[in-house]
């Protein structure tokens, strides 16, 4: 069974900066890609970062130059460095996996760990 456990969340002032972590119980080259994404209060989740297998990661527009995904396949173990947090930033944040396992799609979550930006 896999689980992703995050950790990291918290409490920051504008400007500051949270590292997200994110522990699989199994194998992260498994999956095709592992990503973070958020989902702010009122509004729908949204596609943070993301990383293939291959290490090529991707961002949303609205964190490109402050978010930093990163992977530690020793570790089985993803990572969300956020710099320069805006209150914009306030959310509960989502580690999430995905494979394909005998031709069949998986996708996983975490519980999520909140991250909220005060002024």
């Amino acid at each position: 069974q896999v689980q992703l456990v995050e950790s990291g969340g918290g409490l920051v002032q504008a400007g500051g900066s949270l590292m997200l972590s994110c522990a699989a119980s199994v194998n992260i080259a498994s999956f095709n890609a592992m990503g973070w994404y958020r989902r702010a209060p009122g509004k729908q989740r949204e596609l943070v970062a993301s990383i293939t297998r291959g290490g090529s990661p991707n961002y949303a527009d609205s964190v490109k130059g402050r978010f930093t995904i990163s992977r530690d396949n020793a570790k089985n173990s993803v990572y969300l460095q956020m710099n320069s947090l805006k209150l914009d930033d306030t959310a509960v944040y989502f580690c999430n996996a995905d494979r394909y396992v005998n031709l069949e799609y998986y996708a996983y979550w975490g519980q999520g760990t909140q991250v909220t930006v005060s002024s």
